[in-house]
């Protein structure tokens, strides 16, 4: 009888040392109370990717918007059927939210009482979508529309081409990017903070989803044909356009990626994503562009209230911009671990480029 008890209780130590191998190899985990690790996101419904942010988040300039987002009761978020989240493919994943709204600073996003084309806070609306979504997924691009305000500094370079004699636009950028950027990182940190707060409220665990914050495309650059630099295309400046896609759209990249730093979310870098595809790029075949030239809907300029909306789409990534970060955010998401760069491959597609580890 003793030796079948020491025999019994010897299998059962083995048994206990094997399952705790496969847990830790397999990097699950478990709570207090519960007897197995957590499968996934907590709560019930469709395993779900959502993005949240500005412009280049909602889809404005890829077209195809919700009617509701599209001037209706002075909402112009300009959400897009077309919109990479919406094109991401990740096994498992079966519904998309969009909660992005071009314009969006970083304070709507957030927790709070800003509000964004009549719309209330992207982190409140997150909290109603964990209710009956499971997320797998969030990612967030936002900033430009805060302490940099991108949208105005290109309106700036659109200004500085109509007057040749006076100065480009970069020479006073020069003197006050930085420290707009440097302005800017710490509400970027806190708007993604304030995601993580909903998620832990809702129950969830940082090993239940991935998060996102990623940078901004290049959307215009130097090396375009002269004939487009004009209001027929691209009206900008070749030192302008040098700036914007070199030390500006750079400088936007790394305020970004320290506010990843501090809120602990990964980074994927998108500064050189549109490279060879900007708007103006194909010259007269701008079929391989992935970002839209400056476009007037000028049926818009008959109505009032849509009047100055008519050139919101311009210099904005287009449906096939968005299709290629699908591909990149795709792959980025399948690695599932530290930051990368968004890179055309020998065929063209974008890949997630991982960062190299110093």
């Amino acid at each position: 009888m003793r030796r079948f008890r020491w025999w019994w209780g010897a299998l059962v130590l083995a048994c206990v040392a094997v399952l705790a191998g496969f847990f830790v190899f397999f990097g699950s985990e478990s709570r207090p109370g519960q007897p197995f690790p957590r499968q996934g996101p907590p709560g019930r419904g469709p395993l779900t990717i959502v993005s949240m942010g500005d412009s280049t988040v909602s889809g404005e300039g890829a077209g195809a918007y919700t009617p509701d987002t599209d001037g209706r009761n002075g909402d112009w978020c300009h959400r897009s059927s077309a919109a990479f989240v919406q094109k991401v493919r990740i096994p498992g994943v079966s519904a998309r939210v969009n909660l992005g709204c071009s314009g969006a600073p970083a304070a709507q996003v957030a927790l709070g009482d800003a509000k964004q084309w009549g719309e209330r806070s992207q982190a409140a609306q997150l909290a109603d979508v964990v209710k009956d979504h499971r997320v797998s997924a969030v990612v967030i691009a936002v900033g430009a529309n805060d302490d940099p305000k991108f949208s105005a500094q290109v309106s700036e370079c659109f200004k500085a081409w109509f007057s040749s004699d006076g100065p480009s636009c970069n020479v006073a950028l020069k003197e006050t990017w930085k420290s707009k950027v440097d302005a800017m990182v710490p509400k970027v940190a806190n708007a993604v903070g304030d995601v993580k707060k909903v998620l832990a409220d809702a129950g969830y665990v940082p090993a239940d989803y991935q998060l996102i914050l990623q940078s901004y495309a290049t959307p215009v650059g130097p090396d375009i044909p002269a004939d487009l630099q004009s209001l027929n295309g691209c009206p900008f400046r070749t030192d302008d356009l040098q700036w914007i896609s070199t030390t500006g759209i750079s400088t936007l990249s790394a305020g970004i990626k320290q506010a990843a730093t501090q809120s602990g979310a990964r980074f994927l870098d998108l500064a050189r994503a549109g490279e060879n595809h900007e708007a103006c790029s194909g010259g007269a075949n701008p079929a391989s562009e992935w970002f839209t030239r400056l476009t007037l809907h000028l049926n818009d300029l008959t109505q009032v209230d849509r009047a100055t909306h008519a050139l919101q789409e311009s210099f904005h990534p287009n449906a096939a911009g968005h299709a290629a970060i699908a591909d990149c955010l795709t792959d980025f998401l399948t690695t599932q671990k530290g930051n990368a760069s968004c890179l055309a491959g020998p065929g063209g597609k974008l890949h997630a480029v991982p960062e190299p580890v110093s």
